[in-house]
């Protein structure tokens, strides 16, 4: 029940911060690319790398895996393993990466229960450990731009049956934005930024404008 004596200037438990979340980028491999049709495949790659760059500068747990690298899909896609040089890749048989039981491991090392989760393709490597995911009691927050399926339906209809299950739909610079979410949090600000200039289109074009008519810190 609303009660306006206890409205107070305080965010909502339901945001991501980085002492709550945890990153599981799944199967972003060169065959999986191959197959996907859902959308620009350079555009998933940009989002995924500036997902990627998001976790590392508020050091948010990251948990990568591949599936059959070695004699099908190939190796974690490149711009992503060098985002994180010294985080372990668990290479998978299951399609399913919520049935291995090292990467359920990995991610409950990190204690965190929001899932930030992105990986191809949507209709499968997504769609499964979401949902075993939520029905083990996490919260899945699905980044839609650094995922792609084989075809721009496959895509849709794998979000709208997590979206059933009570997964998030959100972006990957949403991601990065609800992470910095106060522009006065200066030392994560420099990164925010260069990551905005390096991933975030028309966006960090206007920032790199701003900075150079305006001043440094004319973008927040």
């Amino acid at each position: 029940m609303f009660d306006i004596d206890k409205v107070q200037a305080a965010p909502s438990k339901d945001l991501l911060t980085p002492d709550n979340s945890v990153m599981l980028f799944v199967d972003h491999q060169p065959q999986m690319f191959f197959g996907t049709g859902s959308g620009d495949r350079a555009a998933i790659i940009n989002s995924t790398v500036g997902l990627a760059k998001a976790a590392k500068a508020f050091d948010v747990p990251a948990v990568l895996t591949t599936v059959a690298a070695e004699s099908f899909s190939g190796p974690l896609l490149p711009q992503l393993a060098e985002v994180f040089p010294k985080n372990e890749i668990i290479d998978r048989t299951t399609m399913n990466a919520w049935e291995d039981e090292a990467l359920v491991a990995a991610v409950k090392a990190t204690g965190r229960k929001k899932i930030i989760l992105s990986g191809l393709w949507t209709e499968v490597c997504l769609v499964l450990p979401a949902l075993s995911a939520l029905e083990q009691g996490y919260e899945v927050y699905v980044v839609t731009d650094a995922s792609g399926g084989v075809s721009p339906a496959a895509h849709e209809h794998a979000l709208q049956r997590m979206i059933a299950a009570g997964a998030v739909p959100v972006t990957w610079v949403q991601v990065l934005l609800e992470l910095q979410r106060d522009w006065a949090r200066q030392e994560t600000y420099g990164d925010v930024m260069e990551i905005v200039k390096a991933h975030a289109g028309a966006y960090g074009l206007g920032v790199v404008y701003a900075q150079s008519v305006i001043g440094a810190h004319a973008a927040g």
